[in-house]
């Protein structure tokens, strides 16, 4: 299934985009999309029915703004340095383990969103990458196939950073992560029964139409079912948490100079196959 929320920020209900693309109002079905949601069987199985029968209103698309795919998010882990030929253009050894960083929830936003560009910022980049959502409680997991057991579907996210905020303001890479707007996520929360195989995804971006990104999920140097085991052992992953699991190369930290970072006025456009299209504006925060 294709589910998603609709509607103004802060007030968005929930949706299903049918196998025709033609959306469909939960509303009457199912509070939500979040993780309590996502975590209850009988509630998707609810929402598998309905939709089988034909029997879920049909919402009028037009002008309708789409948010995130889930709501109250908990946390958003990060995993940085993902990929092998990112790693390589950055210069950077691949690592052994894989690299954990946080977003806050409030970073997230709809996929055609606007991002802003923060405040004394020269340096803000680009991120295509493929976001786990969380669908069943998750501590210590054993193997990858428990891991993949426990998630409960797949979206885009743009992992907007500032790479001066990031890496030369001292500290973590956290002040260059959680600007305002950081994270759009969306369209879809695309559930894992329609994802055959999150290691054979391509990822592609771009910025005022020029392509920037073009890579494969096979690329990742730790696999989603790796990824989602690694960091059950060191946090609770719980429904509705999302992970977003690294980007290929392309980014503008990558380039060389002048390096060609986002300023207000861009326009990002990013997809992953079978998982939807997002697109940005970028204004001044």
């Amino acid at each position: 299934m294709k589910l998603l929320r609709v509607g103004t920020t802060g007030s968005e209900r929930p949706a299903l985009l049918d196998a025709e693309g033609v959306l469909r109002d939960l509303s009457g079905v199912v509070p939500d999309i979040d993780g309590a949601l996502l975590a209850d069987d009988a509630a998707l199985g609810r929402i598998r029915t309905a939709a089988e029968a034909g029997e879920l209103p049909v919402l009028d698309a037009d002008g309708l703004r789409i948010g995130p795919p889930v709501a109250r998010i908990g946390k958003v882990v990060c995993i940085g340095l993902n990929y092998h030929d990112h790693a390589k253009e950055t210069g950077a050894e691949p690592p052994a383990e894989p690299v954990i960083f946080f977003k806050a929830a409030d970073t997230v936003v709809g996929p055609y969103d606007t991002v802003l560009v923060p405040r004394g910022s020269v340096k803000t980049d680009w991120e295509v990458e493929l976001a786990v959502v969380i669908g069943r409680t998750a501590r210590y997991l054993a193997s990858h196939e428990e891991a993949l057991a426990h998630v409960a579907g797949y979206a885009v996210a743009h992992d907007v950073s500032e790479r001066e905020f990031q890496i030369e303001r001292g500290g973590t890479w956290d002040k260059g992560k959680n600007c305002e707007t950081f994270n759009p996520l969306g369209p879809w929360l695309v559930t894992a029964d329609e994802v055959a195989d999150p290691q054979g995804l391509g990822l592609k971006l771009w910025v005022n139409g020029e392509l920037r990104q073009d890579g494969s999920t096979s690329d990742q140097i730790f696999p989603v079912a790796e990824v989602v085991r690694y960091v059950s052992q060191f946090m609770t992953l719980y429904p509705g948490d999302v992970i977003n699991t690294g980007t290929p190369a392309g980014v503008a930290l990558g380039m060389p100079e002048p390096k060609p970072f986002l300023r207000a006025g861009d326009v990002v456009e990013l997809e992953i196959e079978g998982l939807g299209r997002q697109r940005q504006e970028f204004k001044p925060a």
